[in-house]
């Protein structure tokens, strides 16, 4: 966040350091301006070094807790989680640029989630979670030692049974898609991935001879980037034996694009970052209630679940590091369960009929 792009004028960097700012623009390229960030902080640190000598540092301002943080996050967990945690900050920037952290109040906190709580209950939620985990973070690095949010609440919320939809609906939306897209959905159907881990799959993660795919996910303890193996069905094998088959070996992804880049004024060939608007589109152009890429993944859990598949199994093929977080995946009425209303049904007539005569 310290680096950013201006269209039309360049590259420049903006940090704080101790209430203090220090920016300067325009470069021609992102590593530039990172070079000249990085040897302006490091003048600026020693400076404040010397001036307070070995007194411990408790107090730094919110701009800079924050971008301290978002480097965190940027080097130990995934993509979709930095840029979940962008999105919020830079609205949090925005309100509380000035300050710094010893300055933010419980009561601040509060009246802004008491706006984003008109957005919805959950919204305020997630900004509450992240900020607060921001500002553990300093507290943990020894940058500050108070913590506004401690004694705030989270709101209560409704909740409702996420939509799972049937298998006939997804075959309808892959029904109408293009051929690569048909292979990217059914990946994800065949897997039970992540659209992250679909996205970042190379060939070399696919073993066409043993039949298995390497799946790596950042959605664990560490940050770490841990693999796992999930056995190809013979839909994945036939689909990825194609695509390998007639593959572009300059390229080592298994799905990606060439897009424009608004960064770089030019044409880029990648994999896919997010692709939440082809869903919508598929999901109208089919005819069925709208659904995203992660309801494919719950759908696949339910219906292993649904087939008495162990729960470990399922677990460690959805890659969870908690027994807990796999459970919340399956959505189907157990025969368990059904066999508990068959049970209370038969003994409820056995009674009326003995009532009634």
């Amino acid at each position: 966040m310290s680096v950013y792009f201006k269209k039309g004028r360049g590259w420049r960097y903006d940090f704080m350091i101790n209430g203090k700012r220090h920016t300067e623009a325009w470069f021609e390229t992102k590593l530039q301006a990172k070079q000249a960030e990085a040897k302006r902080r490091e003048e600026v640190e020693k400076t404040v070094f010397m001036a307070t000598e070995e007194v411990t540092q408790t107090d730094i301002g919110f701009l800079e807790l924050v971008n301290r943080r978002l480097d965190h996050v940027k080097a130990y967990n995934s993509d979709s989680h930095y840029h979940a945690y962008l999105f919020m900050a830079r609205r949090w920037v925005k309100r509380w640029e000035s300050f710094k952290c010893s300055e933010l109040s419980p009561k601040m906190i509060q009246d802004f989630l008491l706006e984003r709580k008109k957005v919805s209950p959950f919204v305020a939620n997630k900004d509450l979670r992240y900020l607060r985990a921001t500002i553990n973070f300093g507290l943990r690095k020894k940058y500050i030692e108070y913590n506004p949010t401690e004694e705030l609440e989270f709101f209560p919320v409704n909740k409702k049974l996420k939509y799972v939809p049937p298998l006939e609906d997804i075959e309808k939306v892959i029904s109408v898609a293009d051929q690569d897209t048909q292979d990217y959905l059914r990946t994800i159907q065949e897997t039970l991935a992540r659209m992250g881990e679909v996205n970042g799959m190379l060939w070399e993660d696919v073993d066409l001879a043993r039949r298995f795919v390497v799946l790596y996910t950042r959605k664990k303890l560490g940050g770490h980037r841990t693999p796992r193996k999930v056995p190809m069905t013979d839909c994945l094998y036939a689909i990825l034996r194609r695509r390998f088959e007639s593959r572009d070996e300059s390229k080592p992804w298994v799905f990606w694009h060439r897009y424009w880049s608004r960064k770089e004024s030019k044409f880029l060939v990648g994999p896919f970052d997010d692709r939440k608007k082809i869903m919508k589109t598929l999901c109208k152009k089919a005819g069925v209630r709208y659904f995203r890429f992660h309801a494919i993944r719950h759908s696949g859990a339910s219906v292993m679940d649904d087939q008495n598949v162990p729960l470990g199994a399922i677990q460690r093929i959805l890659g969870h590091e908690n027994r807990k977080t796999t459970e919340i995946y399956l959505h189907s009425m157990g025969r368990t369960e059904r066999e508990a209303m068959a049970v209370f049904e038969q003994s409820r007539k056995i009674h009326t009929q003995i009532h009634t005569h």
